[in-house]
Formats: C-alpha cells, structure tokens, sequence
C-alpha cells in the first residue's frame, strides 16, 4: 500500500517528535541495573525538576500515560470518602471525576459550560462555607484540551488562599506543562502531572509526576489503595539512582534530550513561542469567519485551538479529508462537541512553517466539506502575523 512520508501532525497528542530526541532513543538493549544508570536516572530526575519550574519539588518518572498520573496523585493524598472539589469543562476533566468517584471519593462537581474554565469566585465560596474543612483536596485540569481553554491556576490557588483553606491543591498539567507558564513552587501547587506525548514532543509511555512536602505528608495516612504508582516506593529507591520496577530506558533518554532543548531555549521564550504560533492561528480562525469554543479571551489555549464549524457541517469531515487529502493530522470534536469542532495543536515542537501547513490544510479540507472559505483568507492573516512579529534565530544573525 503506498504511504506517504510522514504525517504532519497539528493534534494535542501525538506531537511532531524532533530528529535529536529520536536520534536520543535510538539505543541499544541496556541493562539498568549496570552501574552507570544511577548516575545517569538522577540526571534525568533532576532535569525533569525544570519542567515543573520546582526547586521544592519531589518529580517522580513512571513508565506509563497521563492518567497513571492523575492515579498517583489521588491514591498518595486520599483515602476512601475523602472530600474533593473539582471542576468539569471538557472530556478529560470529565474522565478524572469519573476516576476519583470509581475510586470512592466524595467528589463536589463545578460543572461549567464547555469553552469555559475554573470559576475562582465559585470555588472561593465553596471552600469559605466548608468551616470544619473536611475538603481535603482541589483538583483542576489547566489546559482542558476538548476546549481550548486554560484555567487560572494561579488564580485557583489566590482563591484557595482567600478561603484560608487548607485542601491540597492538584493539577492536571498534561498539555501545558513545558508549554505554558506554569509555576510550581510560585503556586504552590500539592500534585502536579504531566505526559511525555505532549508538551515534551516524546512518544506516549511516560507519566511524571512532582509532589509537595505537604503531599509527601499526606501519603503518610492516605488509604487509598496503591501500588504500581506508590510514591514510597519511588522515595526508597530514587535517591540512589534506582527504580522499583524496569524502566524504559528508551523513553528515559528521550526525556533527557527532550529537557535539554527546553532549558537551551528557556521556559520563557518555550511560552512565548507557543503564545505566538497560537495566536497566529487565531488570526487563521478570524480570517475564516469562524469562531472559537472558547470566546473568552483569558481562558483562550496556547496548546491548541478548537473551532467551532458553521450548523449542518460536520467537523468530523474536516477531520477525515485533512488525514485523507493531505496527510495532516488534526483533531475531532469528543464527547458533547462531536461533528461540532475541529482542534488544531500548536503545542511542543512546533514552529510558523510547521503551522503553516497545518493551517493552509485545515483551509482545503474545509473546501472540501462544503465550507464556504475562500482559498487564502486564514492563512494570509497568519502568515502576516507571523512575519510581522518574527525575529531572527539567535546564531543566525544576518550580517
């Protein structure tokens, strides 16, 4: 079967993998427990604490996805019947609630409409009326990638501290983490998680994690069941360069490159320039005539952005001729906005000519679902937008 080179990818997950992390994972079978992984897994334990933007913090790296992270944050905090607090607005939020009810919590659901995110104010008032403080914990997803809308986490943790209250605050950051700003310490966030398939442009097969000194505390009389995912058993054998169970030594070498090309860059310019594509793809969205899912500016994704098609389009078409047509890779509509909205990922590896076609691709394929775009109205803004605002590549100034 003919198979063209590959695919372009403008989706949360998967996303475009550099040549120098490839190249990274490109190893032989080695065995980690010869003397030189020590050295090396405290490397990588280190360098992951950047990604977080922790000093405080303790990361812990499980072979594993995003939502082997949301389990080990619940199971070393909580026990059974334990009050928790949290937010849906979107699919994955809605999974993680469906975790922590299957898992026993007592969960308080903020429902919010979908392209809208965290509401302080709410949260404020639910935990100011909790005067004996049996909430013991706070859950958000940042970035809700249904959506495209980022939550204020450090707007959750200043209404948290309004409250005076004194629940654990923990967060899903699998698509913002290295791509957002995102402050761990700063925030003082209890739990955070990310996945090695977004913001890190990794394959899928990591889940890291990092946890307060509070949490650390807290996994002293949490009763919920654990065991692959235990922080005790990372605490025994991480600090000597050690792991309770094999790990992927692949995927660990990836991460390692993967983290050396975010500090090489800065956390600072990495958010910048995940601001600029996403912007650039706004003005794309605008030049179309469409409309966003999220309308709301401050809750606007720099990871992705969700657009909403006209009635009696369905997204799903879009979808399916960009894959079918173009060979790129852009995102259905999930759960409730299924046939309703297309994503299109601006996150990780990424730069203005990579979005560039995936822009002029999303542009045809609505062509070719019956659209009535004209061929140039999206892409032109964008490209303006980017040339307007571009700089030169440190090292190759032009003489």
């Amino acid at each position: 079967m003919y198979q063209r080179s590959r695919s372009r990818d403008a989706i949360r997950r998967p996303v475009n993998i550099h040549d120098r992390v490839l190249r990274a994972m490109n190893v032989p079978g080695q065995n980690h427990r010869d003397p030189w992984f020590a050295a090396f897994f405290k490397d990588v334990l280190a360098d992951s604490k950047y990604v977080f933007q922790t000093q405080a913090g303790t990361p812990f790296i499980f072979s594993g996805t995003g939502t082997g992270g949301w389990e080990a944050a619940l199971t070393n905090t909580l026990s059974p019947g334990d009050k928790i607090v949290t937010f849906r607005y979107g699919q994955f939020s809605h999974l993680w609630i469906d975790m922590m009810q299957r898992m026993g919590l007592d969960v308080t659901v903020i429902d919010r409409p979908w392209g809208e995110g965290a509401d302080e104010a709410i949260l404020q008032d639910i935990l100011a009326k909790d005067k004996d403080k049996k909430i013991k914990a706070v859950a958000v997803v940042h970035n809700e990638t249904t959506t495209g809308v980022t939550s204020d986490i450090k707007g959750v943790r200043a209404a948290m501290d309004a409250a005076s209250h004194p629940a654990l605050l923990l967060v899903d950051g699998v698509s913002s983490i290295g791509a957002l700003e995102f402050k761990f310490d700063d925030w003082r966030v209890d739990v955070a998680v990310t996945g090695s398939q977004k913001a890190l442009s990794l394959p899928t097969g990591l889940a890291l994690v990092c946890a307060s000194d509070k949490a650390l505390d807290h996994m002293k009389t949490a009763k919920l069941p654990r065991c692959y995912y235990d922080f005790a058993d990372q605490l025994k054998t991480n600090p000597a360069g050690s792991t309770p169970y094999t790990p992927s030594l692949s995927m660990l070498y990836g991460l390692k490159e993967s983290i050396a090309m975010l500090k090489a860059e800065g956390m600072d310019n990495v958010v910048a320039r995940h601001h600029r594509l996403a912007e650039g793809t706004r003005k794309a969205v605008e030049g179309w005539g469409l409309e966003l899912l999220c309308a709301h500016p401050r809750w606007r994704s720099d990871s992705l952005t969700v657009i909403k098609t006209p009635q009696g389009i369905d997204s799903n078409k879009i979808v399916k001729h960009a894959y079918s047509r173009y060979n790129l890779s852009i995102g259905i509509g999930l759960s409730q906005v299924n046939g309703k909205v297309f994503r299109i990922g601006h996150l990780g590896n990424m730069d203005e000519l990579m979005m560039c076609s995936a822009i002029s691709g999303a542009e045809m394929a609505m062509i070719d679902s019956g659209m009535k775009i004209k061929p140039g109205s999206g892409i032109g803004p964008a490209i303006q937008y980017w040339q307007e605002t571009a700089k030169v590549i440190p090292t190759r100034e032009v003489v």
